[in-house]
């Protein structure tokens, strides 16, 4: 939840919250994007790529190993990730929410956003925190 604090509060992110991610290489998904501040409502252009669980974002597309991204939100404390045109007004929007936090997004075509919301939700399911293989009992074989 912190990550999502930084970038809503528009603070550098923590170094911990993308550690050991090469996000500078062969990203799952990577593009432009604009998306909305929530302590300082404007909206902004960003390139954003999305990797091993993590959606961050940089000020170019110029991304190597040297980048420092300017917020990061962990996919796996997501819950949902959806269209949100009627909620913001805005052709080609969609949201990411957290139990906590909704971070809003404009794609550049209806295409684009489809094929985001798609990434995000498959990054979600994949790192999702709400059942891991060390919380799965096996009744069958519990005594």
């Amino acid at each position: 939840m912190e990550s999502i604090w930084r970038a809503a509060t528009f603070q550098a992110p923590n170094p911990e919250d993308y550690a050991g991610v090469e996000f500078w290489s062969n990203p799952e998904r990577a593009g432009w994007l604009t998306k909305q501040g929530d302590y300082i409502r404007t909206w902004r252009r960003r390139w954003f790529v999305l990797k091993q669980g993590r959606l961050l974002w940089f000020k170019d597309p110029v991304v190597n190993r040297m980048s420092v991204p300017r917020g990061v939100i962990p996919v796996g404390n997501c819950l949902t990730v959806k269209g949100a045109e009627d909620v913001i007004n805005k052709p080609f929007a969609f949201e990411i929410s957290t139990n906590q936090d909704t971070v809003f997004f404009i794609a550049d075509s209806e295409k684009e956003k489809e094929e985001w919301i798609n990434s995000i939700g498959r990054s979600i399911v994949q790192h999702s925190r709400s059942v891991t293989d060390s919380e799965v009992v096996d009744y069958d074989n519990k005594r």
